[in-house]
């Protein structure tokens, strides 16, 4: 009986060592942090190239304009981040499409295409496949398609318009407020439904008088076009596909078992410039030079060289998003080609007022808001720009709700950590 005791106290003991090595005693006492930690281990995004951070002169290199003074030169300094070397292409876009196609359908179905978590909560199976020759695909899929009136030869073709993602993201700014800390987080929860297909029909509705209906027809889903830069995409667009393609590299990391990246996200304005610059201070152009010609005469970009010549650099209209050299942070395109989206707002005086550590200035518009609120900055310029809009300092913008066939975008991810070099 004895013996027992002295068996059971044993096994006591070493219970109670299991625990404390597990609790708030761990570490003989010390404090030693808490346990059982993700493992993490940064690395470049597939199709990203890491930026470093650094100071520079943003703002106007060549003269500004003289009545606008919209680009006035002042120092800041920006934080390391990962950037697409490329704008992003009618393929890369085109899986997000798909992608809400495939939901859609999936949620007809039901069945195996839809899991539940613990709490009861409904989730898409992507493990199951989709086999669009199975008779309850084709019905599920038909939905999707125009009605037996707005076919053309009774051709079945998806009516893009019903191609909505559902986005949700919390409103940090707003909530940071002092005002706000107390209110429920419910409030700065944001849940929008957004059309996710390109607007195909800017290239006639942006250029009266001009046979661009090849474009329209062909431009986004042809192979011939894979590797050009998606345009006609909204601002409101270009969001809403980095929100995707933040909670499709979280959930992988999840199922590694490690942690989560920072979130893709549009390049504020001055990440933007930053990064157009590679590096050179006070270059008028992402190539270093003060002109849009190498030494043997060839344009180093794709924009309108001439009154009415378009052809000299190679493209009549959009090319291959890796024509032309990259920039010395290997970016290619930073001027001309697709001009690009960034998440500020524009403001004309923003430069004066915004801080000089991760300049931004940002504004979330409500619909009844007035237009002049609407308005996000777009840089680089584009194939039908002239050689002005191709500095690294040139401001504009356009409406977020607009989509243009010379507007595109990149994504960017903020690094964690102080340089990529140190770990």
């Amino acid at each position: 009986m004895l013996a027992m005791k002295k068996i059971a106290l044993f096994c006591l003991a070493g219970l109670t060592t299991v625990v404390s090595s597990c609790g708030l005693n761990s570490g003989n006492g010390e404090l030693v942090g808490s346990n059982d930690r993700p493992s993490f281990k940064p690395f470049i995004p597939f199709g990203m190239v890491y930026v470093p951070s650094g100071t520079y002169h943003i703002g106007q290199s060549d003269q500004d304009i003289a009545y606008s003074q919209v680009a006035h030169n002042r120092q800041v300094s920006i934080s390391a981040f990962y950037m697409d070397e490329t704008e992003i292409t009618n393929n890369e876009y085109r899986q997000f499409t798909e992608y809400v196609r495939d939901s859609i359908v999936k949620k007809t179905l039901g069945g195996e295409h839809i899991l539940q978590d613990a709490d009861g909560k409904e989730y898409l199976n992507w493990k199951t496949k989709l086999n669009y020759n199975d008779p309850a695909v084709v019905e599920a899929l038909s939905e999707l398609y125009y009605p037996e009136e707005e076919r053309i030869f009774g051709r079945k073709e998806i009516d893009n318009r019903k191609l909505i993602y559902h986005l949700e993201w919390f409103d940090l700014t707003s909530a940071a407020s002092k005002s706000n800390r107390d209110k429920p987080r419910t409030q700065f929860i944001v849940k929008e439904d957004i059309q996710v297909y390109p607007d195909t029909l800017c290239f006639i509705s942006d250029f009266a008088y001009a046979l661009n209906d090849p474009m329209v027809e062909k431009y986004f889903w042809h192979p011939a076009y894979d590797e050009y830069p998606v345009v006609g995409i909204s601002w409101k667009q270009a969001r809403a596909f980095t929100i995707w393609r933040s909670r499709m590299l979280d959930d992988f990391k999840r199922a590694q078992g490690e942690a989560v990246m920072n979130q893709y996200r549009l390049p504020t304005e001055a990440e933007w410039e930053y990064a157009s610059r590679g590096g050179r201070i006070n270059a008028d152009y992402p190539w270093g030079g003060p002109y849009a010609r190498n030494s043997r005469g060839c344009l180093l970009a794709n924009f309108k060289p001439g009154r009415g010549n378009y052809g000299d650099d190679g493209g009549m209209h959009t090319v291959k998003v890796t024509s032309y050299f990259p920039n010395d942070f290997g970016l290619y395109n930073m001027s001309g080609n697709a001009a690009e989206w960034t998440s500020t707002s524009y403001d004309e005086s923003a430069v004066v007022f915004i801080h000089d550590m991760n300049p931004n200035y940002s504004y979330e518009a409500k619909p009844d808001d007035p237009e002049v609120l609407k308005r996000k900055v777009i840089r680089g310029g584009s194939w039908k720009d002239i050689g002005f809009f191709m500095q690294n300092g040139t401001r504009s913008y356009e409406f977020q709700d607009t989509a243009k066939s010379y507007i595109g975008f990149r994504c960017v991810m903020s690094y964690m950590g102080r340089s990529i070099s140190d770990e």
